[in-house]
């Protein structure tokens, strides 16, 4: 099927499918995290709002971690306050723990996120501490951020598969989800960190979560595209009731403490999909890709988005 002279697929509804989906943009966060060479914080600043733009409504500012962790990061008290005039779109925040919280409580935020993993080896390495260390520390985190008026995810990484420990058991997830939601995380977010599942692991995973009593409408997933199944995943989630699909502009990210994680899955991939099922996104695709096209511009490589290299190759 041919592109329409708008630039988008025909759309073609599914039966099943919900007729709206949230996209939570992570770019700016998870897509640059690991960029080697530093990105000026001016840079930083116009992506977001390229992105605001474009009709992304949530886009994930920054993260409030150590700078030795995360030097990409470290600009976060310079980036955040220009992102002010941003009033109708959500800007949400990574805070690794109490410190992170106070940093982003101090700038204005109001939507934080906490990172957690269901394996016991990741955990050590992203945070040095176990799972259940990790989930102590998240309470107060989470505690403080709901007292005032803060909304809260709960990021889950490793949900599918681990490079140390290998596929990981369902129950694990299940048990790290349900003590997440039970902290008071108002959503959580299933990460495929390494790219390993497939359509029928992501409905075992969500019929687990949903049977021991975790809403779908407070799940949202997060799938990198390691062997390409990011978009089979994602549909498979959808055909389960899941609105809310985490992406990042241009298929930018990894993870800097999993080397065998590639990009995540592409903003403009997903929506070219979700339009041509039939499924509103609010976003204006062509601008979407317009951003993206700049920002590997700045980066000085080519965009690994299938969608935005054939947009943005059309004569």
């Amino acid at each position: 099927m041919t592109a329409l002279p708008d630039g988008l697929p025909m759309p073609v509804p599914a039966p099943g499918l919900p007729p709206r989906v949230h996209i939570h943009e992570v770019g700016p966060r998870d897509g640059l995290q690991n960029e080697k060479a530093t990105i000026p914080t001016g840079t930083k600043a116009e992506f977001v709002h390229r992105l605001a733009d474009a009709g992304l409504t949530t886009v994930e500012a920054t993260s409030f971690v150590h700078p030795d962790w995360v030097p990409q990061l470290a600009d976060a008290e310079q980036l955040y306050p220009l992102l002010a005039d941003l009033t109708g779109t959500a800007l949400p925040v990574l805070v690794p723990n109490a410190r992170g919280l106070d940093r982003a409580l101090a700038l204005g935020a109001r939507a934080v996120a906490v990172f957690g993993s269901v394996t016991e080896t990741f955990a050590r390495r992203n945070l040095n501490r176990t799972v259940d260390e990790s989930l102590a520390m998240f309470a107060a985190v989470v505690a403080r951020a709901r007292a005032e008026g803060v909304t809260v995810r709960g990021y889950l990484s490793m949900c599918f598969g681990d490079p140390w420990e290998g596929p990981v058991p369902l129950d694990q997830v299940v048990r790290v989800a349900t003590r997440l939601r039970d902290l008071g995380c108002d959503q959580l977010s299933l990460g495929d960190t390494i790219g390993v599942a497939t359509p029928g692991h992501v409905r075992a995973l969500l019929t687990a979560l949903t049977t021991a009593g975790v809403p779908t409408d407070t799940l949202a997933v997060h799938f990198h595209d390691t062997y390409g199944q990011a978009l089979a995943n994602t549909l498979a989630a959808l055909e389960y009731g899941v609105t809310t699909v985490d992406a990042s502009a241009g298929g930018l990210g990894g993870c800097p403490y999993a080397k065998s994680a590639t990009g995540n899955l592409a903003t403009e991939d997903l929506v070219w999909m979700l339009h041509g099922l039939g499924i509103d996104t609010g976003i204006d695709l062509g601008r979407l890709t317009a951003t993206s096209v700049w920002m590997a511009d700045q980066l000085g490589r080519p965009s690994p988005s299938r969608t935005v290299r054939a947009l943005s190759h059309k004569e």
